[in-house]
């Protein structure tokens, strides 16, 4: 007389992330299906065992800072057991908008974002299967505000790749000019306001500073470090003009810098 087979459909378990499961199909204790009616999602011929363990998955469970998921496609997360690159930049994107201890140490991401339908990590990893690109060797930056200055969410109309020169045009030196304006701090020695400028010596392949003078009054050293960062940056747009897409140089040439910056 065969084993009797025990009908487990209908039984009720919580997986090790919280979600509710339901049995919906019991063939044998090493074949069953399971529903998560909170994502109206079917994981099949998985096992009783890991059942009873909450050891099954689903792949839109936020999982990712209560808001990122798997989802189902193409893309992986890992490939022999390391990361995928494009997993790490999604990640790392969602660690900038929703981890504290990010916002502890990098204050300026507090109140970024990251648009809805990137919370699907195959919509994004399809974006940037079609977005990405490189420049000879330079490490290339996932930005979300040279387009639209200001902008705090990460999204496919706000976000594009740029090389790491370009990205650190718009890096602000804030505690070095002590609540002065961008660009200038103040020189005890002389009693005036100084002017300098981060620039990337092409020629050289590093990072030197210009020096722009001293001047009276704050808004006047402001209105000299603004010329010359409008006019720098035009430049660096123009040195990447055909290795960039046309929407980054065009914004570059665009750019204005504001005595808010």
């Amino acid at each position: 007389m065969g084993r009797k087979i025990i009908n487990r459909i209908g039984e009720i378990g919580v997986n090790n992330f919280g979600s509710k499961m339901e049995i919906i199909e019991y063939r044998t204790n090493t074949d069953i299906d399971v529903y998560f009616p909170q994502y109206n999602y079917v994981v099949r011929n998985v096992q009783y065992d890991n059942f009873k363990r909450g050891l099954i998955k689903c792949p839109y469970e936020p999982r990712d800072f209560n808001n990122g998921y798997l989802g189902e496609g193409k893309y992986k997360a890992k490939e022999n057991g390391k990361q995928t690159k494009v997993y790490s930049t999604w990640k790392n994107m969602l660690t900038r908008c929703y981890d504290n201890k990010c916002h502890e140490k990098y204050p300026t991401y507090k109140g970024c974002i990251v648009c809805e339908e990137w919370h699907n990590f195959q919509n994004f990893a399809e974006w940037y299967e079609e977005n990405y690109y490189t420049v000879d060797n330079e490490k290339m930056h996932l930005d979300k505000d040279i387009l639209i200055k200001h902008n705090k969410i990460y999204s496919p109309e706000t976000c594009i790749f740029v090389p790491e020169r370009i990205n650190t045009l718009f890096t602000k030196s804030d505690k070095n000019r002590g609540g002065h304006c961008i660009g200038v701090d103040y020189h005890k020695a002389s009693n005036k306001f100084r002017v300098r400028c981060s620039i990337y010596d092409f020629e050289n392949n590093k990072k030197k500073s210009e020096y722009l003078g001293l001047y009276n009054t704050q808004e006047r050293a402001f209105e000299v470090y603004k010329e010359f960062k409008e006019n720098y940056i035009k430049q660096v747009a123009d040195y990447y003009k055909n290795l960039i897409p046309n929407k980054l140089y065009d914004a570059l040439y665009n750019y204005e810098v504001e005595i808010t910056d």
